[in-house]
């Protein structure tokens, strides 16, 4: 979904017209992944301790590459059971979506497997770019789920696959540009 095309002066000289795109992201997976932690990075570049989300959270942040702007409006789901019936109303639209799990929580691996599923069920198939995300690498000396799982999961199921950290954000800026690369036609 395409928004305005605007031109911006530079040293009283124009510039070749800038496109902005709208990214409706989508934070999945388990509770205690750092969903909030990662759209509060995203968002702010900042790290907070956060309390579980209730229902979902929304956060915006433009990045511009180029000759495009990108503004992703990030919708950050609980991830406590009590809330998965609500989790389809968000899922909808979405252009990207993120399936965090914890790599030193095993349980939370199996949990993003469980929330891909949910996000075949309601989504067009090629409508959405889905990306398998490792959170947490900070705590490698506590690693329970490979890199190698994830990259194995994420190539199985057609998906892009990285490994962050919202904590130190490492990684964070270089999905965010990667999700930008993407051809326009998907947003």
């Amino acid at each position: 979904q395409s928004g305005a095309v605007a031109t911006h002066p530079s040293n009283d000289t124009w510039r070749r017209p800038v496109r902005t795109f709208r990214v409706k992201m989508v934070l999945l997976g388990g509770s205690s992944v750092g969903k909030s932690s990662l759209a509060l990075r995203f968002a702010r570049s900042e790290f907070r301790s956060v309390v579980p989300t209730v229902g979902c959270a929304y956060m915006t942040q433009v990045t511009h590459l180029r000759d495009v702007s990108i503004r992703f409006e990030i919708w950050d789901t609980a991830g406590q059971e009590k809330y998965q019936s609500m989790l389809p109303l968000y899922y909808r639209g979405a252009r990207a979506a993120l399936l965090l799990y914890d790599i030193s929580q095993r349980e939370t691996f199996s949990r993003a497997q469980l929330c891909l599923q949910e996000l075949e069920k309601v989504s067009t198939p090629g409508s959405t770019l889905t990306w398998l995300i490792g959170n947490k690498t900070d705590l490698e000396h506590h690693r329970q789920v490979s890199e190698q799982e994830g990259r194995s999961l994420a190539s199985e199921k057609g998906l892009y696959f990285t490994e962050m950290s919202a904590l130190s954000g490492d990684g964070v800026s270089q999905l965010l540009e990667e999700i930008g690369r993407c051809p326009p036609s998907v947003f």
